[in-house]
């Protein structure tokens, strides 16, 4: 175990001052109140001592001892023990077996002569039950066998109040409250003389060594165990700390906390209450006095006394943390806690975490250093500036001082070594990006930002983009020059666009689609722009970049204003402005028109027009070629005859002047239907296409939305086209069977009946047959059923009109209107259905004003 300094021995009183030259006078034992210091010895003197402590200019502390006086107490005995009374002024002195009063300044015994006989050792309760504050209780082991005996001591009289009989003869005893803690010739137990409930603890053999009963706190004792152990015990006879390992010859212990000491013949040593580790070992030959007093710790020999002085914790802490005993350090910072007011020891105890981070993540150990930045609320600031390059240039931090690490930069930590420079910047790569949102970010947040663009840029790290794209705190011109040396220009963008710089970030973006700049972030970098753009509210810049995106892809490019939303295109964005622009690309004008007509369904007939005809000159570009009946020309030829179809904005006649004459029959009937010139239509598509399934198709089509008769009469000019021809035409008679077969309701059976050859046989037309009886048969029973329940409905009238009737109504000139109440003149009025009357001329009126007040539905 690695040594650490905690104490420095330093003389009180030297051997001359105490005993000149009598090289036969031992010091028996010693007792330090305040300043004052009492030496008792062998030849039964007291001397008297006012300790001076002063601190030398290199840091340590010296004492002066001043000898005041010394007396003689007269028993040829040495000085067995003293404990000073300072509440009451008083010396106790055991000599002889008897403990005498002494003032602690005269040294002169009291007058009344008050004294204790039997003591053979004697201990103060310093956790006094009877709260009376002009006495103190003493406990003494009496020359009785197996007995302790507890007095109160006054100024000038001493009271015995308890004596107890122990199962064994005592030889060691510690008193805390109504507790005893004794040390017995086979055991130590616990004792309360106020109930005489006892304890035991544990075993050993006084023989083989010294007892020791030390009380350490309230309700807690030291005591010297077996195997050189030093065990804690409660007065519940429990023990809630580890023991400390220490010297098989132990005869004398205290506690300075957090630190347990222990004197042997040859060492003093001090072991941590903490973690129970020896800490430190002085060589102290011939030592026999070891005792704390108020936190100062003295030892003795028979010749010298001297005092152990601690150093300060914050020394010892830092001392540690210099050698990079992290642990030790921390659990020493958090024993200090209870010696140590609250402030102070907080703003210490963070500072010690950061240390300890700081030497953790100089060992590359991450997870510690991060868990101990947090702990300590490290100002993020102190770790990135180790970052060279990374704090903005006009950033104000400046490192703790004194400084919390003795590194300049991560290149003296890491000793130019790369891998281990890589692992720390993807460290702070993740730290920074789990702090930014918290707390800890506070006031730093700029910092913070710029510092991990700087990181992900220098890494080529996905998360940039990330962090340019959401909310952030990067500033501009630190970061863009960085960005701008890792050539990362879409990254750029993105950055000038958060500051509101979109079109330095627009034609960045532009550059790189040109080739001019290189950077391969986004293959797709042309969509990117178009996206950008069409969700832009900068209608210059929309329009500054709109060729180039058209030029570089028509079907792309027109997506800038046919995916923005219709509100903005009617404000911002004109669609005879986008119109006009479109002029030169014409593949563009169509998907704008087609995203004007079919998808917003603008009602406007300029741009249904202007469609068809664009349309219609497609058609007609490549119907000379032999590609004509390719897929391009037919799709084209698809959306014309959809669009002739739904639409009903065109201009007509206009069309119809176009399509005349060029090859385009299916057109001409659709725009001849559209002119209601049904006749003309079909004719096209009978006689000219023979396509009779799109001339069933046409009059479906046509029909659409109209009532039945308007249907009929189309079916019926269908079906007549199809009979004029006569046998000369079979498959027109074959299209005319289906027709019928298949819409048989379409029909007035009766006037089909009169049309048909009388050739034609009953199962050639039965399905028709069977359809029009089965229609008829409906339409009789559906019509019979609405004619019942006509006659219903007038029936249950006709009842209420009768029950109406059979009632009387008396009118006089003292019966009031219900609606201006004023009395009738004649006996005319309107009943309602609730008994009220109501003047004919005042129920008029609230047929014709509805507000006016209504006393039920009039009959």
């Amino acid at each position: 175990m690695m040594s650490t300094k905690a104490f420095t021995l330093v003389s009180a009183v030297e051997r001359e001052l105490l005993m000149g030259d009598r090289e036969r006078v031992n010091i028996e034992c010693v007792e330090c109140c305040g300043r004052n210091l009492y030496v008792g010895t062998s030849e039964c003197f007291i001397y008297h001592f006012l300790l001076e402590e002063k601190t030398l200019p290199t840091g340590t502390a010296a004492f002066t001892a001043t000898k005041q006086l010394h007396r003689y107490l007269g028993f040829k005995k040495p000085v067995n023990e003293l404990r000073a009374a300072s509440a009451l002024n008083r010396l106790l002195v055991l000599c002889d077996n008897s403990i005498t009063l002494v003032d602690m300044l005269s040294l002169e015994p009291v007058p009344s002569g008050a004294r204790i006989k039997g003591a053979i050792a004697l201990t103060l309760n310093e956790n006094p039950v009877s709260g009376d504050p002009f006495c103190v209780e003493v406990c003494i082991i009496s020359v009785k066998r197996r007995t302790i005996q507890v007095f109160m001591v006054y100024e000038d009289r001493v009271q015995i109040v308890r004596e107890v009989s122990t199962p064994e003869q005592p030889l060691a005893v510690a008193v805390d409250g109504h507790f005893l803690c004794l040390a017995l010739t086979t055991q130590y137990i616990i004792l309360n003389y106020h109930t005489g409930a006892s304890q035991d603890l544990f075993p050993y053999c006084s023989e083989e060594k010294r007892p020791i009963v030390k009380r350490i706190g309230r309700q807690e004792f030291l005591l010297a165990g077996p195997g050189g152990l030093g065990m804690f015990a409660t007065v519940a006879g429990i023990s809630q700390r580890a023991p400390v390992h220490w010297s098989e010859n132990v005869i004398g212990a205290a506690v300075c906390f957090p630190y347990v000491i222990a004197l042997d013949h040859e060492f003093i040593t001090v072991h941590s209450m903490l973690d129970q580790q020896q800490k430190q070992t002085l060589p102290f030959k011939e030592g026999h006095i070891l005792q704390d007093f108020e936190g100062r710790v003295i030892v003795a020999t028979s010749k010298g006394v001297y005092i152990l002085v601690p150093l300060p914790l914050e020394k010892q802490i830092q001392d540690l943390l210099a050698s990079h005993r992290v642990e030790e350090a921390l659990v020493l910072a958090k024993g200090a806690r209870r010696n140590i007011p609250k402030e102070k020891f907080q703003v210490m105890y963070r500072r010690i975490l950061q240390q300890a981070g700081f030497i953790q993540f100089a060992q590359l150990q991450f997870l510690e250093a991060k868990e101990l930045f947090r702990s300590g609320q490290l100002d993020v600031r102190e770790l990135i500036s180790l970052y060279p390059f990374l704090l903005p240039t006009c950033s104000s931090f400046t490192r703790s001082h004194p400084p919390l690490h003795e590194y300049a930069d991560l290149n003296q930590l890491t000793q130019g070594d790369q891998e281990k420079m890589a692992k720390c910047k993807r460290f702070l790569m993740s730290y920074l990006n789990e702090v930014r949102s918290t707390e800890v970010a506070n006031g730093y947040k700029e910092d913070i930002d710029t510092a991990l663009l700087k990181l992900y840029a220098e890494a080529d790290h996905d998360s940039l983009l990330d962090l340019l794209v959401t909310e952030n705190s990067c500033l501009l011109t630190d970061s863009a020059a960085w960005l701008e040396k890792h050539k990362k220009y879409f990254a750029l963008g993105l950055l000038y666009h958060y500051n509101n710089q979109d079109a330095a970030a627009v034609q960045l973006w532009v550059d790189i689609v040109n080739g001019d700049i290189q950077d391969s972030t986004r293959a797709d970098l042309y969509e990117y722009v178009v996206d950008f753009l069409t969700y832009s509210a900068d209608q210059e810049l929309v329009w500054k970049y709109a060729d180039w995106i058209l030029q570089k892809s028509e079907e792309v490019g027109v997506q800038v204003f046919t995916k923005r939303p219709l509100d903005e295109q009617q404000s911002s964005f004109k669609p005879d402005d986008i119109l006009t622009c479109l002029q030169k690309y014409p593949t563009a004008l169509v998907k704008y028109l087609e995203h004007l007509v079919i998808d917003k369904r603008l009602q406007k007939e300029e741009y249904h027009t202007h469609l068809a005809v664009l349309y219609l000159d497609e058609v007609l570009q490549h119907r000379p070629d032999t590609s004509g009946k390719g897929a391009g020309v037919s799709e084209t030829q698809a959306k014309l005859r959809r669009l002739l179809q739904k639409s009903d904005l065109y201009r007509v006649h206009f069309l119809l002047e176009r399509v005349q004459g060029a090859g385009l029959p299916m057109e001409s009937a659709i725009l001849h239907g559209k002119l209601e010139e049904h006749g003309k239509a079909l004719h096209i598509l009978v006689h000219e296409l023979r396509d009779f399934s799109g001339a069933k198709d046409y009059c479906l089509w046509r029909s659409e939305d109209r009532d039945a008769p308007y249907r009929q009469r189309l079916f019926h000019t269908l079906l007549a086209m199809y009979l004029s021809s006569g046998p000369s035409a079979p498959e027109l008679a074959v299209a005319a069977v289906d027709l019928l077969n298949q819409h048989a309701t379409e029909f007035d059976a009766a006037q089909v009946l009169q049309l048909l050859p009388g050739t034609w046989s009953v199962q050639l037309l039965c399905p028709f047959l069977m359809g029009a009886m089965r229609d008829s048969i409906h339409t009789r029973r559906t019509t019979q059923v609405a004619l019942g329940l006509a006659k219903s409905e007038n029936l249950i009238y006709k009842y209420d009109k009768m029950k109406l009737k059979g009632s009387s109504v008396w009118l006089s000139d003292k019966k009031l209107c219900q609606m201006c109440q004023n009395p009738f003149c004649e006996p005319v009025f309107v009943r309602y259905p609730n008994g009220g009357l109501v003047h004919t001329h005042c129920a008029a009126s609230r047929h014709t004003n509805p507000s006016s007040p209504s006393p039920g539905a009039r009959t």
